[in-house]
């Protein structure tokens, strides 16, 4: 009975284990659809989230639907022609960069840049090659020799004229370009065509400014070279120039490929299929260089910046072994990464061969500096370390020379200021008044010019004589002109005078 009682209570539990076991299954069947339910909830609010913000970066930046196709081709177009106003507005403005390029006042140069007409042939140029017009590139590149002609004509005119002929800061800066022209170049003719694919109207003279920024100054600079007849300034401003007009050119055919202007079709069809080869040929020669120049000046900027930190971190911090790095004296020559050249002067002692193998072993963990090689100047091996010593000792002379100028001015003032007190109407009466009325010992003051040398100048020194009672003894007598001595110096306002007391 027992066992049978037994038996059916070890059924039951066991009955009990499924039904929980079961139950556990169920329960984690149900917490994994929900945890998949969930996962799937956030994949679907993700999607959604990102498709939001695609969607508003799209519609932030979507410049298409403002895009008006006929008015921006009839503009480009009209544009073109250097003729009459823009001529004359092209002539004044160049005058006015040529100025503030001689004078090195940017605000002159920003000036003559918002009133410069040179966008229409070069975004013609671009925009042309873009909807196979050759005719209109062919117009555009006339032109385009018409404004540059025009521009260097006027600024080699001002340059001949002009008495200021040095080579300037400002003018220096535009002889080699850098990356930085290149980048200014691509944003601004970005900047410029898609003001002028806006519908309504952008004034031209504001995003013209770009173009300016980058044309402009070349331009003057190509004048001046010419003007002092330094060919090497006029050649690397006119490089300067060309690349800035590609980049130009070529940002304005980008965007006219994207914003899909319709092409020009011509009714012969073998003519236009050689125009549509033609100018795409035109934009491959010119987008082939642009790549390989920006590439180039990219590790030109590459090349520098690891000379300069070179120089910086392992030869300027040198200074307490008893030679010195003359920072203002570093020339860092770039050859196309091969050959390329670091050169620097130090003063004081001999540079053992030891510390300069050192550094030019240091010079190959340099990543863009592997080819370079490193020429130290110093005071016994090389005879253009004498010609900046000598330039040295030019700048030290002329220190001087300003230094005993400066000193030499001091003294004249001082013999001015004498002068000018001498001149000066002595109040005598007064003086004596309240001498007489402050110093009962005293019967009788007396003033004179005494003329003194050190073999060396003359000075002229006031002097005033107090004759005193007689009954004075010599130490007060000698206490009395020490007090009229300092009311004196205090009343005329100077210390060079002399007071002498006397006995009757």
């Amino acid at each position: 009975m027992e066992e049978d009682k037994n038996r059916k209570n070890s059924g039951q539990a066991a009955g009990d284990e499924s039904k929980e076991s079961q139950k556990s299954q169920d329960d984690s069947a149900q917490q994994k659809s929900d945890d998949e339910k969930s996962t799937d909830n956030v994949k679907q609010n993700a999607k959604k989230t990102y498709g939001s913000i695609r969607n508003y970066l799209i519609h932030l930046l979507d410049i298409r639907d403002e895009t008006d196709r006929d008015s921006t081709m009839e503009a480009i177009i009209k544009d073109i022609p250097f003729r009459g106003h823009n001529a004359w507005i092209l002539v004044f403005s160049i005058i006015v960069a040529s100025i503030g390029l001689n004078v090195s006042s940017t605000a002159v140069v920003i000036g003559a840049m918002l009133i410069s007409p040179l966008m229409g042939p070069i975004v013609g140029l671009g925009f042309s090659v873009a909807i196979n017009d050759i005719d209109t590139t062919r117009r555009s590149l006339i032109n385009l020799g018409v404004m540059v002609g025009l521009s260097v004509v006027t600024a080699f005119l001002y340059f001949q004229l002009s008495p200021l002929t040095e080579l300037t800061p400002e003018l220096e800066a535009r002889t080699e370009p850098t990356i930085l022209d290149v980048i200014v170049a691509i944003f601004g003719g970005l900047a410029l065509i898609i003001a002028k694919t806006k519908k309504g109207t952008i004034a031209s003279v504001i995003f013209g400014v770009a173009i300016a920024t980058a044309l402009m100054p070349p331009l003057c600079t190509a004048g001046y070279g010419l003007a002092v007849w330094d060919l090497s300034v006029f050649g690397g401003a006119m490089y300067l120039f060309t690349i800035n007009t590609v980049f130009i050119a070529l940002s304005t055919f980008v965007v006219s490929k994207v914003l899909k202007f319709p092409l020009v079709r011509y009714a012969n069809s073998k003519r236009r299929k050689f125009i549509a080869r033609s100018t795409y040929f035109i934009a491959v020669i010119a987008i082939i260089p642009s790549i390989y120049l920006f590439y180039k000046l990219l590790q030109e900027s590459y090349f520098d910046q690891s000379a300069k930190l070179f120089v910086t971190e392992e030869l300027a911090s040198t200074g307490n072994n008893g030679f010195f790095l003359q920072t203002n004296s570093t020339h860092i020559e770039y050859n196309n990464g091969d050959n390329s050249l670091i050169e620097v002067a130090f003063l004081g002692k001999e540079i053992p061969e030891e510390v300069i193998n050192i550094w030019k072993q240091k010079l190959r963990t340099y990543e863009n500096l592997k080819n370079t090689d490193l020429r130290i100047l110093q005071n016994s091996n090389s005879d253009k370390f004498n010609e900046f010593r000598y330039m040295v000792e030019l700048k030290r002379r002329d220190s001087l020379d300003l230094i005993e100028k400066q000193n030499k001015i001091a003294a004249l003032e001082s013999e001015l200021q004498k002068v000018y007190i001498k001149k000066v109407d002595l109040p005598f009466a007064q003086i004596a008044q309240e001498i007489k009325l402050n110093y009962d010992e005293v019967n009788r003051v007396s003033f004179s010019e005494i003329l003194t040398s050190n073999f060396e100048k003359i000075d002229t020194i006031p002097s005033f004589q107090i004759v005193v009672k007689d009954s004075m003894s010599v130490e007060s007598k000698n206490e009395l002109a020490s007090k009229i001595q300092k009311w004196l110096s205090y009343k005329l306002e100077t210390k060079n005078l002399k007071v002498d007391v006397s006995l009757p």
